[in-house]
């Protein structure tokens, strides 16, 4: 993800009169390949291997941190208590204690702009349906979902990493992976859980190693959850779904919302589509909207409105959203996820592994 922030950073003259010209100026990585890479960009100034050299650096304002998750809650710490102003990968620390311990770094430290990576909502077809709830047009809401699919964990001699071993991406799998992208929509339009019940799947037990041994496998590759939420119109299910199983699906972001004037939904498999759901007295009909790569939730762009909108160009919004928002720029526009969406994203996954080990329905928030 690091290559993909650069990449995205290079082509910011695609946005049209954004406030802030962001340049990538020091690297850290461990791979002296992945180091490499970065020469090509012609601003990097310095390549270390060790992230506390990083801090030190004075020419470095922002920090992006795309680790293991394990690793999340010292490196972030560390960043802020060094004021640089952190962009975080997900899921914001291992658990949801690791997650506490960071916001109360960047609760002691005001000065420090934090937020959390989360790109999909900054699809123009996301954009669509984010406005429409917002906007309260759908009426009452009837049900909402929210997934994330893909299926490259389908193969089981897949070669185990550290995204499929519990000690490094956490007891969740695949909820610290996927879970703030399904989340951050949600949370942002106030809708957290009141309770929530779950249904995890550990699917592939083992996997090859480095060397080819076989080594244990012990992560969630998928979790469904059916959350209750009350909203202006009274209590509705909203379903929760991340999944590295599902066959079929090559890296799917999906939300689908109804309500009692109409409905919308989305996908990332068809990314110039969104489906809006039209009600008479007699008669409810699905229609196709096309969508362009503009969107009056993003920054506007030199290409043209008419053209499709892809993975690159949502990394430049979410960049474009974190930067105008640092500086006090943002307006409307959406914001990226925040410290505390972040922990509410945690908290949603902390239910769902209580749910399942209890069999029960269980309350969203937890225990404090």
């Amino acid at each position: 993800m690091g290559r993909e922030i650069a990449l995205a950073i290079a082509r910011w003259p695609a946005l049209v009169d954004h406030p802030v010209r962001p340049v990538v100026t020091a690297v850290c990585d461990i791979d002296p390949r992945t180091l490499s890479w970065f020469d090509q960009l012609g601003t990097v100034t310095a390549k270390v291997v060790d992230y506390r050299e990083l801090l030190t650096l004075s020419d470095v304002d922002v920090v992006y941190v795309a680790v293991r998750h394990d690793l999340h809650e010292r490196i972030y710490i560390d960043t802020v208590e060094s004021g640089k102003d952190l962009l975080g990968e997900k899921p914001f620390g291992v658990d949801l204690e690791a997650a506490k311990r960071i916001i109360v770094t960047v609760d002691a430290h005001p000065e420090v702009f934090v937020r959390c990576s989360s790109e999909f909502p900054f699809y123009p077809g996301a954009q669509a349906v984010f406005e429409a709830i917002k906007s309260g047009s759908l009426g009452p809401i009837i049900e909402a979902s929210n997934t994330f699919s893909h299926s490259s964990d389908l193969d089981p001699t897949k070669q185990v990493n550290w995204k499929r071993q519990a000690r490094f991406c956490g007891a969740a799998g695949v909820m610290n992976d996927l879970g703030l992208h399904v989340c951050h929509i949600p949370l942002r339009l106030g809708w957290e859980p009141r309770t929530v019940s779950s249904v995890l799947q550990d699917l592939v037990h083992e996997r090859p190693g480095p060397n080819g041994a076989i080594v244990a496998c012990d992560t969630w590759e998928n979790a469904t959850l059916l959350c209750s939420v009350v909203g202006k119109g009274g209590p509705f299910p909203l379903t929760i779904a991340t999944r590295r199983i599902d066959p079929g699906q090559k890296n799917t972001w999906s939300i689908r919302v109804t309500g009692m004037s109409g409905g919308m939904a989305f996908s990332t498999r068809y990314p110039k589509t969104v489906w809006k759901l039209a009600i008479d007295q007699t008669e409810q009909v699905w229609g196709q909207l096309e969508m362009g790569s503009q969107s009056p939730g993003t920054w506007p762009t030199v290409t043209g409105a008419i053209f499709e909108f892809g993975f690159p160009d949502a990394i430049l919004q979410m960049l474009a959203s974190y930067f105008a928002e640092r500086a006090g720029c943002l307006g409307a526009r959406f914001g990226c996820a925040t410290p505390l969406e972040a922990v509410g994203s945690h908290q949603i996954v902390d239910a769902a592994m209580r749910s399942w080990e209890q069999g029960l329905r269980v309350a969203a928030t937890g225990p404090s």
